[in-house]
């Protein structure tokens, strides 16, 4: 008799920790999913920026083009948008195809 109110007290104090981690891994799974989740929207946010990242690129290289054609017709406005573009480098502004159409 002894023995078996001992493993009863066995019995249930297993049976309490067995709930706890059954909570535990509950809570564990919620937490996964929103995580999952997360990443998901960071995921997806990153490819936009990148696309919208590649597309201000375009951009950008199409103005520059364009700049450089009219400075190929105009050697007094060549001038002034060098300094220009010289000046927005110095200040931290410029993207590689600033400096290139510096050095050219």
């Amino acid at each position: 008799a002894e023995k078996n109110l001992k493993l009863e007290e066995k019995i249930t104090v297993l049976q309490q920790q067995n709930e706890e981690l059954r909570a535990r891994i509950e809570q564990n799974t919620v937490i996964t999913r929103q995580l999952s989740e997360e990443n998901a929207n960071l995921q997806e946010y990153v490819e936009k920026e990148m696309e919208e990242k590649k597309k201000l690129s375009k951009t950008n290289e199409e103005l520059l083009w364009k700049l450089q054609e009219e400075d190929a017709g105009s050697p007094v406005k060549l001038q002034s948008t060098s300094s220009t573009s010289f000046y927005r480098c110095s200040s931290g502004n410029s993207s590689p195809a600033k400096v290139r159409t510096l050095r050219q």
